[in-house]
């Protein structure tokens, strides 16, 4: 990407501006020969060239491992600085007259931010999303019986076992949750969202299992396609925007 970049610089018409953005990009390519693999957390580049008090030019080049991961996008280069982040799905390069610091910014927030309940008849998974990182906290899964269609009394029995296990799996959710979302007696999100592509979502929420300190901070239900995963990312997309988080 960076090559390509270069070679598109020598369409700026201004030469000091054009000569300043290969430097850019040349430094970066340099820095980068640094690194064998991406940090966890991402890497972040601010390479350019800044004013100082004094009203002179100087080359600077910073490059960092965030405190968590960006989950954005917005590499940049720009006539007096470049930034390049880098996580999913491609890297983004971007040219301007300063360093944008926005997605480094939306990190320090807020380090308390939403909390995800999705849950269906395979399983449950607990996830957070602060700013715009996303993060996994734990999932499981689980093995309920179907539905079943015989009748007399082997019916009858089959359904008792069949709400009892539904029953304690509702259970395990409403647990996990307290062990996830509430720490010293506090509860540590500002919301709670529950997802799903069943009717469980709506038995936790109503069930006296599910703590109230968490139910009160329920503030969205949302049916969903999918579960694990997939339906975090979904309902993430879906609520995200509506909710600014």
């Amino acid at each position: 990407m960076l090559t390509q970049e270069y070679g598109t610089a020598s369409n700026i018409t201004s030469r000091p501006n054009r000569v300043s953005v290969r430097a850019a990009i040349t430094s970066t390519q340099q820095r980068l020969k640094l690194y064998n693999r991406l940090p966890p957390n991402d890497l972040v580049l601010f390479v350019g060239t800044i004013l100082t008090d004094d009203g002179k030019e100087r080359k600077v080049s910073f490059d960092f491992e965030p405190h968590k991961p960006i989950n954005t996008y917005v590499p940049q280069c720009s006539l007096l600085g470049m930034t390049c982040e880098r996580r999913w799905p491609r890297s983004l390069y971007l040219c301007d007259d300063k360093f944008h610091t926005e997605a480094l910014s939306e990190l320090l927030e807020s380090d308390s931010g939403f909390g995800f309940i999705v849950m269906d008849g395979n399983g449950t998974l607990f996830g957070m999303l602060a700013g715009n990182t996303r993060e996994v906290i734990h999932k499981f899964t689980v093995d309920l019986p179907k539905k079943h269609g015989r009748g007399g009394q082997s019916a009858l029995r089959f359904s008792r076992l069949r709400d009892e296990k539904r029953h304690n799996y509702v259970r395990k959710v409403a647990e996990l949750a307290i062990q996830h979302f509430i720490t010293n007696d506090k509860v540590n999100i500002t919301g709670l969202v529950l997802a799903g592509s069943a009717d469980f979502k709506t038995e936790l929420s109503q069930s006296d299992m599910f703590d109230p300190r968490l139910a009160s901070r329920v503030i969205k239900v949302v049916d969903i396609s999918y579960g694990g995963e997939s339906g975090f990312n979904q309902v993430c997309a879906t609520v995200a925007s509506p909710l600014r988080i």
